[in-house]
């Protein structure tokens, strides 16, 4: 594996540090005590930053954070967001399993399908961008699993309630989520879909879908999957946004299940840790 350069390394935790102390300006000896680093390399290190303007130095030989930081904060404000960042990262997912990812985001008490990547076997895949539909419990334990809290107070003012069943299943299933770091969908074969299209089957006024979450795995055992979800944190740890891998047309073991949940939530946590998010109790590690 190719090595990061130590200077690297050391310029970054400079920026980092001053970064994480906004509004006050360091001296050299600061900077090397907190830092520890030599004082010749920090020097060194301080000084090309200043040229670039990456850093200021005032006349009280302190340093600050520099005009030039202002400038590209803005452009990766304005130009990245998570959601552009998981592009890529949709299309090797529907290309590595030969489904579609999707990117649905929660808006009250609605999903929006936003963005989505199809592989070549599923490029007419019938749920179109921009879908919205209520949020249910099967879909609710990705998006709630590190904040029971948070599926209370949804579960409060819901109309479309689960079955007691279903709801103990909900919370069930959240805690696998909180182990595995994604939610498996099984598709229920007593809910008979024949001759409904996508738009009613996802919009009727129930809370039961085609699809049900599941608490535990058997390795050996095979599962007609329905999807596959994993969560997008935000800064406070809880969902911004879902990817589901859908359009499995075959059942899985459960250890096959868990090697593409495995990709998933590594995706998922990848992209969470560009926006500078934190997932919440530490997802897979």
């Amino acid at each position: 594996m190719t090595r990061s350069s130590p200077g690297v390394k050391r310029t970054a935790a400079i920026l980092n540090f001053m970064a994480s102390h906004p509004g006050q300006s360091f001296a050299l000896s600061d900077l090397v005590r907190a830092l520890k680093l030599s004082r010749a390399t920090c020097h060194a290190l301080l000084t090309g930053l200043v040229e670039v303007g990456y850093l200021y130095r005032t006349t009280d030989k302190t340093y600050v954070l520099g005009h030039a930081l202002a400038a590209i904060g803005r452009a990766a404000a304005s130009n990245s967001s998570p959601l552009q960042i998981a592009q890529p990262e949709m299309r090797k997912l529907a290309d590595d399993f030969d489904v579609v990812c999707g990117a649905y985001f929660a808006e009250d008490d609605v999903i929006v399908l936003r963005d989505r990547a199809a592989s070549l076997s599923h490029v007419g895949y019938p749920v179109p961008l921009g879908t919205r539909m209520r949020l249910r419990s099967p879909m609710a334990v990705a998006f709630f699993a590190w904040s029971p809290a948070d599926a209370e107070a949804w579960l409060a003012q819901t109309d479309l309630q689960p079955s007691p069943e279903a709801r103990a299943l909900m919370f069930e299933s959240m805690e696998f989520v909180r182990q595995n770091g994604f939610a498996v969908l099984v598709r229920r074969p007593e809910v008979d879909t024949s001759g409904v299209t996508v738009a009613t089957n996802v919009g009727f006024d129930s809370d039961e879908l085609s699809v049900k979450p599941i608490a535990k795995l058997d390795a050996s055992t095979i599962y007609p999957v329905g999807g596959l979800m994993a969560p997008v944190t935000d800064g406070s740890g809880k969902a911004e946004f879902c990817l589901v891998m859908a359009g499995f047309v075959a059942g899985m073991s459960g250890s096959q299940i868990m090697k593409a949940g495995a990709h998933l939530s590594a995706t998922c946590k990848r992209i969470s840790a560009f926006s500078g998010t934190k997932q919440a109790r530490a997802i897979g590690d």
